[in-house]
């Protein structure tokens, strides 16, 4: 009788395939970009740029749709390059080093010692829908606020936004994609203007 149960087991589990593998296509992975920006005159200050803050919700790898019934959802078919917190991390290091506006910036965990230092909440990562027709395209939201202070006593010298809210062309995935670029460099060519603003008004003292 128990080889009998164990044999029927191994039917069931057999004829209950999708348990273990699924026949939806797996989702395509997207990598966000900045354009660069260069600065004329670049500060000789450092900064390190600590690990992002991300409002729950968005702290995963997915593209995140927020509905008129403030329904926060997910695209199946569609996955960041990584942890939207590591994703943004990077880009904003990209979008400072593409600016040239500060002589070194770098993650906290770099060995150098940084004179400032840049924190990022993500508050708004998303499209969203206004409307109620199935088939209007939605608006990317991007909102991030920045705090900058000094590494020696970690004393705050400022806080900013950086918003920016770019209509996807239609509603298709790709434009979707397309949009969330647009808003993402928008907001982080803020970061970095707001950023070097504030180190240049509170030079360091050595």
């Amino acid at each position: 009788m128990r080889k009998i149960a164990v044999s029927a087991l191994f039917l069931s589990l057999a004829g209950c395939g999708s348990l273990f593998h699924s026949s939806a296509p797996a989702p395509t992975t997207y990598q966000l970009a900045v354009d660069e920006k260069p600065t004329a005159a670049p500060l000789g200050a450092d900064l390190a740029v600590l690990a992002l803050r991300v409002r729950r919700g968005l702290d995963n790898d997915r593209l995140a749709v927020l509905y008129p019934d403030h329904r926060l959802e997910y695209l199946a078919a569609a996955r960041w390059s990584g942890p939207l917190d590591e994703m943004l991390q990077d880009l904003t290091l990209q979008a400072f080093w593409q600016a040239g506006a500060l002589h070194t910036v770098d993650t906290d965990t770099s060995a150098f010692g940084s004179g400032y230092w840049l924190e990022i909440e993500v508050a708004d990562f998303q499209a969203e829908y206004k409307g109620t027709r199935a088939d209007a395209a939605p608006v990317i939201h991007v909102h991030l606020v920045g705090r900058v202070g000094s590494a020696q006593d970690r004393h705050l010298l400022g806080e900013f936004d950086a918003e920016a809210r770019q209509p996807a062309a239609d509603n298709r995935l790709a434009a979707m994609v397309a949009a969330y670029n647009q808003a993402t460099d928008t907001a982080l060519a803020r970061v970095v203007a707001e950023t070097t603003d504030i180190v240049r008004r509170n030079p360091e003292k050595r």
